[in-house]
């Protein structure tokens, strides 16, 4: 059946499939169920409130919490009032909820709790536009008529189902579905605007490549701000299948042993995560088990870049790669199977960049990772390897239904319905991208024979030594981001003679050391800065070195005393690093590398 809106497909679930769980959210300490009917009868709920309050068709809703079951309820719940759902990360600052809200002329917020609120109470002087707060959990602060609570939404004056009906039936294909700011790597945020068409084409694609299944269960984590977790959340409502809640990143391990899911989707440093743990307890007991582990980790990779070239391993690689998968990965295997569930049949990794050898050492433990490609401006699942036919290295052919060019210069070119339609009052910086259909994304790609697109790098973040040799930075801190003790790296040399790099440390992995070096009960900035600690990952630098050409390898490095994060600055809300941020503020740093008096 053809949709005209997003919500038309979500209320169609409802009409469809009533009864069948449509949702798993802890409450009390266990998994419920909700099923589509009642999930569908809270957000018509919502969407009488704020028709109560005074939200007409086009208005805009600030939607400002973490990922829950309440954020789709509040998400269809705008859409059903007619208006337009602008999320917001949780972990924004107050200034930056604000920009957001008066950026995008929202009336109303949504808030999760108390503390979400008074992010916005603190700015309250500097949004004259917005006139109502609702709070989904917890007490209100100072209860005043600007602040409702969710609990109390009832008592609101009843607005007849036809009014709802009426809105619904005005949605079109056309009208704006949500504006999602992006992350703001290099300045301020620009409001993106997705309409109806641009997710229910996304709808449509996932459904033709099978990459989410009817049966399917699959924890959910990632901030509904991002648009990766949008189409996701899109991709559930289409296959009408079953999304689970994690209840916090942090959990993400006893609710997998809880839900049992059968797909997870998220960024790599997630999988980072998982990989740095399985790395530390396979190399725990240190000898020969530990130089076991790290040659079958070398094997993999070995294999790995042979497999994407359509070679061979020699003979005698071969028989020892096979040996290493029976005595290393059948173990790791098991483990990794238990992890994650023990009914995993794919993970999806997106947002960032993906390093291979993630990507092949879960391969070799019986754990199929998908990558896939897109950017906020192309509805995010615009390129992604389907199950089967997934050849890593690559972020996929594109979806169905989307065109795809490289430019001259290499730049990845896109065209199709997810494409946006502009940022939210900006036409500038829309001009500036949007060539004639074509949107210019910013990296720098080759597509293969088969059509599977390989992102090398972004195009401003190419590095040009002072020899004129061209660095992709991401290609190599993406290689030192496998070694277990590597958080975050960071890449110099721009105009400079060598390459050098700001390194962070995993602080599981880091404790791990002190362990095993005897080094004491130290903080992570006094362990950052021992010998022992800066020797292990020269060694790392060392190995990755051998890899590079001579122009690319890493002459000079420092480890940070601390990590980086969203709160410092240095991160986004997607945990993307913030590279224009890490040149200036480290800048001494860098400077030092390269100071010939020294």
């Amino acid at each position: 059946m053809a949709h005209s809106s997003i919500l038309d497909l979500f209320l169609g679930n409802a009409e469809q499939f009533p009864t069948r769980t449509a949702a798993l959210y802890k409450k009390d300490g266990g998994y419920r169920e909700i099923d589509w009917r009642t999930l569908a009868d809270q957000a018509q709920a919502l969407s009488a409130a704020l028709v109560a309050l005074g939200v007409a068709p086009g208005d805009r809703v600030a939607l400002l919490s973490q990922t829950r079951l309440e954020w789709v309820v509040a998400d269809m719940g705008i859409l059903g009032a007619g208006a337009t759902t602008v999320p917001i990360y949780a972990s924004n600052l107050p200034d930056e909820c604000q920009y957001i809200i008066e950026n995008s002329g929202a009336v109303v917020a949504i808030t999760e709790d108390a503390a979400q609120t008074q992010k916005i109470e603190r700015e309250r002087g500097r949004l004259p536009g917005l006139k109502k707060i609702i709070q989904l959990d917890g007490e209100l602060g100072d209860p005043d008529d600007f602040v409702l609570s969710y609990a109390k939404l009832g008592a609101l004056p009843p607005v007849a189902a036809a009014e709802l009906g009426r809105r619904r039936a005005a949605l079109s294909a056309d009208s704006i579905l949500t504006l999602i700011y992006t992350s703001g790597t290099t300045g301020r945020p620009k409001g993106v605007i997705l309409t109806h068409d641009c997710m229910l084409y996304e709808a449509e694609a996932v459904r033709a490549i099978d990459i989410l299944e009817e049966t399917d269960v699959q924890l959910f984590f990632l901030p509904l701000a991002h648009s990766f977790a949008k189409v996701l959340e899109i991709a559930w409502i289409a296959t009408h299948s079953v999304l689970a809640f994690a209840e916090s990143m942090q959990t993400i391990r006893d609710n997998l042993r809880e839900v049992q899911p059968t797909i997870m989707c998220g960024v790599p440093r997630v999988f980072e995560k998982f990989y740095g743990a399985i790395a530390t307890k396979g190399t725990a007991a240190g000898g020969a088990k530990a130089a076991l582990f790290n040659a079958a980790a070398t094997m993999s990779s070995h294999h790995g870049e042979a497999v994407a070239k359509g070679e061979r391993l020699p003979f005698a690689e071969r028989l020892q790669y096979a040996a290493l998968k029976r005595l290393v990965f059948a173990k790791v295997a098991r483990g990794l199977k238990e992890t994650l569930g023990g009914r995993m049949r794919g993970i999806i990794s997106g947002g960032a960049p993906l390093s291979p050898r993630i990507a092949w050492f879960f391969r070799d433990a019986g754990v199929e990772v998908l990558e896939g490609y897109g950017l906020t401006e192309t509805s995010a699942a615009t390129f992604v390897n389907r199950p089967g036919h997934n050849r890593i290295g690559t972020v996929g052919p594109a979806m169905p239904g989307t065109e795809v060019r490289i430019a001259a210069d290499g730049e990845v070119l896109v065209k199709g319905r997810g494409v946006m339609r502009g940022y939210w009052n900006n036409k500038a910086a829309t001009d500036e991208v949007l060539k004639d259909g074509w949107f210019q994304t910013g990296d720098i790609g080759v597509l293969d024979a088969a059509g599977h697109l390989k992102i090398t790098d972004r195009k401003k973040d190419i590095i040009v030594t002072a020899g004129g040799k061209n660095v992709a930075p991401q290609n190599i801190e993406n290689l030192l981001k496998t070694h277990k003790l590597v958080s975050q790296v960071v890449v110099h040399g721009d105009k400079r003679k060598f390459v050098s790099a700001i390194v962070t440390l995993d602080p599981d992995a880091l404790k791990a050391l002190a362990v095993e070096r005897r080094l004491g009960e130290l903080s992570y900035a006094e362990l950052s800065q021992k010998p022992e600690v800066y020797a292990a990952v020269q060694e790392a630098i060392d190995a990755v070195n051998t890899t590079l050409p001579s122009y690319e390898t890493i002459k000079k490095f420092k480890i940070l005393e601390h990590d980086f994060s969203q709160e410092s600055g240095e991160m986004t809300p997607s945990l993307k690093v913030k590279r224009k941020v890490v040149a200036e503020r480290y800048k001494a740093i860098f400077d030092g590398f390269y100071d010939e008096s020294h």
